[in-house]
């Protein structure tokens, strides 16, 4: 099974009202007068990481890549539980656990701790559930997109490919935006009122672009020589790497955006491709992003 064969899969298990079907990245539970946002992401050793980078900016992208998840729906961090795998560096994993807390005024909960099984040759998994409260209801989700609203994206699209290539490398250069991904939580709130959809991009602009399309039931048309990229020469090298974790949402016609964002596209009445790329259709996912194989 791949990963969409095996979500799909989960689909077909009693679901809680509050997992939307599994086509959004975070669960909505109403809980008495509160709204509140849960998800959870996994980490592993030479998949999601370099398995000689330092555990403290591991660390902080764990928590930071499940806050983005939190800022696509408005939420606001309420504390984390984490779930970790002991091993080499697990003193500077601590160091950086504090810092990101720290940056993002969240507390730890709890969670649970196992050993790495490093003898059977094991790759170290590493987790994180987030839970935070939305700030605006209903929640945004990725499955609201209109038929002639806007496109927009938040930051620079490509960065962490850059700050990969870096740190893979040993070239010195600057990798913050692959080691120590900034969530937008700030952002996120702020649009929270004002989106049709919203989500983060994760696996790569184009892919999560299309998996918009798809959940909304509408076609989007994007326009690459407007999307804000890391390297232009790289433009769809750029646009199909992910990681980058800046928000992709969609606007009314006309609406003002209340955070600096690019538009990169409209949305268009559904038609015989989800995704079309400087006019040309896209009629399936594969190739557009990143996957679990």
């Amino acid at each position: 099974m791949n990963e969409a064969d095996f979500i799909a899969a989960l689909r077909a298990l009693p679901l809680h009202p509050g997992a939307r079907g599994l086509n959004d990245d975070a669960a909505v539970l109403e809980i008495g007068g509160e709204t509140l946002v849960i998800t959870h992401d996994a980490m592993i050793e030479g998949v999601h990481y370099l398995p000689d980078q330092d555990m403290a900016d591991v660390a902080w992208k764990l928590v930071a890549t499940n806050l983005s998840d939190l800022a696509a729906k408005g939420a606001a961090p309420i504390g984390v539980l984490l779930g970790h795998t002991l091993g080499d560096g697990d003193e500077s994993f601590l160091h950086g656990l504090h810092e990101v807390l720290r940056h993002y005024g969240t507390g730890l909960l709890g969670g649970d701790t196992v050993g790495s099984g490093k003898g059977d040759g094991a790759r170290r998994t590493l987790g994180l559930t987030a839970i935070g409260r939305a700030s605006h209801t209903p929640v945004p989700s990725r499955s609201g997109a209109q038929i002639g609203d806007a496109l927009f994206v938040t930051g620079t699209i490509g960065a962490a490919m850059l700050g990969f290539e870096a740190l893979r490398d040993g070239t010195g250069a600057d990798h913050a935006a692959y080691a120590r991904p900034l969530a937008r939580v700030a952002e996120g709130e702020a649009l929270a009122p004002h989106v049709t959809a919203m989500m983060d991009v994760s696996d790569g602009l184009l892919l999560d672009a299309y998996r918009m399309a798809e959940t909304s039931e509408v076609s989007i048309a994007i326009d690459t020589a407007t999307c804000p990229v890391a390297d232009p020469a790289r433009r769809m090298e750029c646009l199909g790497w992910g990681d980058d974790y800046e928000l992709l949402f969609t606007l009314p016609a006309g609406a003002a955006c209340p955070v600096k964002a690019v538009p990169i596209g409209t949305v268009e009445p559904r038609g015989f491709a989800p995704l079309f790329v400087d006019g040309e259709a896209v009629t399936n996912a594969q190739g557009l992003g990143y996957t679990h194989q």
